[in-house]
């Protein structure tokens, strides 16, 4: 069904007092997206044994851990994009930081879901308004020859607004980072006919939990969309005592910081779904938890001083994944990935079927009783984790900075720029470490022509700015071409060890 179709359906259901499919109640939608945490740090995942996350252990003992969940970019704001809109980013223009916001023609999850009768709410992290950085933007609004930087505060704010999660769907919004939030509500009790800017006190995950069980306070009794955007463990690193103290001992003051932050995190989730389960709604949720792109380990991990803001490793852990946050390798596109349905989905299952976040928008569609429409890339999950029913096989693909990646069954190919591609198959050499390329040249290039075809249907790439273009290819060679020689599968590269016990 066209998307304007689409749009009338809903409308006259909604007129004539129907609901889009009959009158059973709809499910509530939760999404809970966190911020550069890397695939190790859930305690259920294994991998690393300082992390504590009991809750969010429960929830995938509930539900399902998907051991290849990924994202569509390995950087905050097309990530966000990719999830928000349920199409790759890259189909309209959003490559990577620096080339938003999020266009005004894209519909959001929560654009769909309000026009279907739900209450849609947002709370922390947006990340697709305009910014500093966009620079294409900011020529359009503030044209000149100064820094793109200084143009930016000369935009109307009127102009920025527009972009705002208020006016992308989200009929309740406490969107911020640390202490100032842009809201229709505060923690008080408060609400506003327009939201405003308000300012808080206290652990900032804390008060961004306070604001999602505030929303379900409010929206309890009718169905609703919630996204709880927590701004962790992205730097700058800060948490309070009562979550340090949960880690003591001898180790890097960034890891520390980082376990504390995910541990309030955890007793976030905690406390949302005991909220549901007290008004009765648990078994009526469908709740998606995961990270925007792994841990940024800046090469080496350095435990920099909490007292330097600026980019640094937040002292997350990708392990035993090879690569960052910027890379299309796996360390930086597969991250922790749970769902749970209590009552729907069948508890304690552990799926190795790849799943993206472009799934959710699908998945959110069909249990609100929407037809999918036809401009999503995702998949209902549904169907696959409730009767078992297979995903259609599908190949999923990457472009970022310089980088490319397709992914289809267990093989993955892997590029930068004009060098010669790497194969990996990721059944037997997780950490990709053995280049195949050479013993399959047919699987290349079936890879290849895939990509192609996917990329024509794509906004052409906008030239990169060379700062960028430079840091893309620097981590690209620290990982990749220094130390793997293509074809020569017995090559290790020694940086896959990284964010390793």
């Amino acid at each position: 069904m066209n998307d304007w179709k689409y749009g009338l359906f809903l409308g006259l259901s909604v007129w004539l007092g129907l609901g889009a499919f009959g009158s059973e109640p709809k499910p509530n939608i939760i999404v809970i997206l966190t911020d550069d945490q890397g695939y190790a740090d859930l305690s259920c995942m294994g991998l690393v044994s300082d992390v504590k996350t009991p809750h969010l252990d429960q929830f995938a003992v509930e539900g399902v851990r998907f051991t290849n969940g990924y994202v569509t970019a390995p950087q905050c704001a097309p990530s966000r994009a990719g999830l928000m809109t349920g199409r790759y980013q890259q189909r309209f223009g959003f490559n990577h930081n620096g080339m938003g916001p999020l266009p005004l023609h894209e519909l959001t999850i929560a654009n769909r879901l309000s026009d279907a009768g739900y209450r849609t709410g947002m709370v922390g992290k947006w990340h697709l308004g305009p910014l500093w950085n966009d620079a294409a933007f900011i020529d359009q609004y503030a044209p000149g020859d100064r820094p793109h930087k200084e143009r930016y505060s000369e935009i109307d704010e009127t102009i920025i607004r527009r972009y705002h999660p208020d006016q992308r769907g989200f009929q309740e919004t406490f969107f911020g980072y640390i202490d100032k939030y842009w809201a229709t509500y505060d923690l008080e009790g408060n609400r506003f006919e327009q939201p405003r800017e308000i300012t808080t006190k206290g652990d900032r995950l804390d008060r961004q939990t306070d604001a999602a069980l505030r929303f379900i306070d409010y929206h309890h009794e009718e169905p609703f969309f919630l996204y709880l955007a927590y701004f962790a463990p992205h730097v700058p690193l800060d948490s309070s005592k009562k979550y340090l103290d949960r880690f003591p001992g001898d180790m890097p003051e960034r890891r520390r910081m980082a376990l504390a932050m995910l541990a309030a995190i955890d007793d976030g989730v905690g406390r949302l779904i005991q909220s549901l389960q007290s008004y009765g709604i648990d078994e009526n949720t469908l709740i998606f938890f995961m990270s925007d792109n792994g841990a940024p380990l800046k090469l080496d991990m350095r435990d920099i001083t909490l007292d330097y803001r600026g980019g640094a490793w937040d002292g997350s852990l990708n392990a035993p994944l090879n690569g960052e946050k910027g890379m299309l390798s796996e360390g930086g596109i597969r991250v922790p990935f749970l769902a749970r349905w209590t009552g729907t989905i069948p508890g304690g299952q552990v799926l190795d079927t790849p799943v993206i976040t472009l799934d959710v928008a699908a998945t959110a569609c069909a249990v609100a009783g929407l037809e999918k429409p036809e401009s999503l890339d995702g998949e209902n999950l549904i169907p696959f984790l409730t009767s078992g029913e297979s995903l259609r096989p599908r190949t999923l693909y990457w472009r970022f900075w310089e980088q490319s990646a397709v992914r289809k069954g267990n093989w993955k190919l892997l590029r930068q720029a004009d060098h010669p591609p790497f194969l990996f198959n990721l059944d037997s050499d997780l950490e990709e470490k053995h280049d195949q390329s050479a013993w399959a040249p047919e699987r290349v290039d079936q890879l290849q022509d895939s990509f192609e075809v996917w990329e024509s249907s794509l906004i052409s790439n906008a030239p990169l700015a060379h700062d960028w273009l430079l840091q893309g290819q620097f981590w690209f060679w620290h990982y990749f071409g220094l130390h793997l020689e293509p074809g020569v599968s017995e090559s290790e590269n020694p940086f896959s060890a990284i964010g390793r016990e």
